[in-house]
């Protein structure tokens, strides 16, 4: 009887790209299915009828997401791989250019693009995605703040961080940046249309800023960017 696994098509020397190509479906299925808001009642049911209570949800989607998408990938690396985290985008890398990309892209795309999106009637009806800030203008600054931290660095690590570096070595660079689009572009779905359609564009755009300066904080400046005066340009801007 031939083996179900046929020569050739499996190797042992792979099983980390095996195992970093399979943490995109098992982490944000684990994600999508226990870490969004719309769950956080089922762990926590007596915080249903509490005041903020959405805000608090939202909170717990943002932290769910980093302990999937940051802590444990940051573990695999530092137990099963043995490398250093600037393998993974976490150093500078081409400051020069980065910063150079950055104040051309703040002023000139970033702001007028959150500007315009914040104006689209699906994406109001879905930002900022807690509710209560129209209400509590005070906890603006902390629920950005850990949107920041525990949302877009985490998603800027690990889709053009950790997917993305070992996957260009393994497969080159053109092929590591579609497949951690593809990635991306899923968790979006559910989203404004024009998000998602966005979210592929913007794909591909910050995984080769990733891949030409080394790092992924370009990109998540420019990503957290987007979504932070998103969330101001509708709360402080009505249509």
């Amino acid at each position: 009887m031939k083996s179900l696994v046929m020569r050739g098509t499996f190797n042992r020397k792979e099983i980390n790209t095996y195992i970093i190509l399979l943490s995109a479906p098992v982490l944000l299925t684990v994600y999508r299915y226990h870490g969004m808001a719309e769950h956080f009642y089922r762990y926590f049911p007596d915080m249903q009828a509490a005041p903020l209570a959405g805000f608090y949800s939202v909170l717990w989607q943002f932290l769910s997401f980093f302990v999937l998408t940051f802590f444990v990938p940051l573990l695999f690396v530092k137990t099963r791989l043995h490398r250093p985290l600037v393998d993974f985008g976490f150093g500078l890398g081409d400051a020069a250019f980065g910063f150079k990309l950055l104040l051309i892209s703040i002023p000139l795309l970033i702001v007028p693009l959150a500007f315009f999106a914040s104006g689209m009637p699906d994406v109001r009806n879905e930002y900022p995605l807690s509710r209560a800030l129209f209400a509590h203008h005070d906890l603006i600054f902390w629920y950005e703040a850990a949107y920041i931290i525990f949302y877009y660095i985490a998603w800027e690590f690990f889709f053009r961080g950790f997917l993305l570096f070992p996957l260009a070595e393994r497969f080159g660079g053109m092929d590591a940046v579609l497949i951690q689009t593809i990635s991306s572009c899923l968790v979006h779905l559910g989203k404004p249309e024009a998000e998602i359609m966005g979210s592929i564009v913007a794909g591909i755009i910050f995984g080769v800023i990733a891949l030409r300066t080394r790092s992924f904080w370009y990109g998540f400046v420019l990503h957290a960017g987007i979504g932070v005066l998103t969330d101001l340009f509708v709360l402080f801007f009505p249509r």
